[in-house]
């Protein structure tokens, strides 16, 4: 059985940082093409903690995640298919849920909520051992495959229902966590999950405008699969095709088969004239 628990603001002490880990952190700030935030936390507590990889999620209820970065250690170099499988297939199989049921219950009176919730963003704690995880090609994907052994997921309610998650992994050379690994994650905590929701605000702004985009998009050319709208979304953040690669967990070469698919339903040749449609003022009739 997997365990949870509410971060407490004993736990919750202070950490020197230094400047340049600052500026790294800063610098990646709601940038939708890239993962430099999820890996300059990574790198940040790997000086302290021995961690393979970080991943982080934004959801809403049972709703299906999104993929708001990740951070690998040379692992598989499969953690963005990973990440993909966990976000499409696997996440309602994650024992992180009954966190969300737990605060739900609160929210909604059912529940008493425990002494120490004063903070107006509660910070949860869940950790998940890969024995605990039962579904066998969960585990096989999300844990054997990247040998992983634990992870522990900071995970915080943010204002409209949104949750933010950040999970930490332990590969089989780290073994689990201990409790002075976890003791230095929760001091680590509230800054961790303050820059993230930074940085989503700021995704949350340029989705916005990708979203409208998209949707005209979409009202055009009916024809369109959820796949080549994920490619016309790269191509409006700026990713080139290894970057597309890398987001959708396809090879280099799928990458430029599924945007030339794309350009060729639009009837535009390459990605500049496919951003000059995507750009065009009103609606063709």
């Amino acid at each position: 059985m997997s365990r949870y628990w509410l971060l407490q603001p004993a736990a919750a002490r202070s950490r020197q940082i230094a400047l340049a880990d600052i500026g790294r952190l800063l610098h990646g700030l709601g940038g939708t093409g890239s993962h430099e935030v999820a890996e300059a936390l990574l790198q940040l507590l790997l000086r302290e903690v021995p961690l393979a990889q970080c991943a982080i999620f934004s959801f809403q209820g049972q709703g299906r995640p999104q993929v708001v970065g990740f951070g690998d250690r040379a692992r598989t170099g499969a953690l963005a298919a990973i990440s993909q499988d966990y976000a499409q297939r696997f996440y309602l199989l994650d024992g992180a849920q009954r966190v969300l049921a737990e605060e739900l219950a609160w929210v909604n009176g059912q529940r008493a909520a425990p002494a120490s919730t004063a903070a107006s963003v509660r910070i949860w704690l869940h950790l998940q051992a890969r024995d605990e995880v039962l579904h066998p090609e969960y585990r096989a994907v999300c844990y054997e495959q990247p040998r992983v052994v634990e992870r522990l997921s900071l995970l915080s309610r943010q204002q409209g229902a949104r949750w933010l998650s950040v999970n930490l992994y332990r590969g089989e050379e780290h073994g689990p966590f201990d409790a002075a690994a976890i003791g230095v994650i929760e001091a680590f905590a509230p800054m961790l999950m303050d820059i993230m929701r930074l940085h989503y605000a700021g995704q949350t702004l340029e989705d916005d405008l990708a979203g409208w985009v998209i949707a005209r998009l979409q009202r055009r050319f009916a024809q369109l699969t959820q796949r080549d709208l994920d490619v016309v979304r790269a191509v409006l953040e700026g990713l080139d095709t290894a970057a597309l690669a890398q987001r959708l967990g396809l090879t280099l070469e799928s990458a430029r088969t599924y945007l030339k698919r794309v350009c060729r339903k639009l009837g535009v040749q390459g990605q500049r004239e496919l951003f000059a449609l995507l750009m065009e003022p009103g609606e063709r009739r």
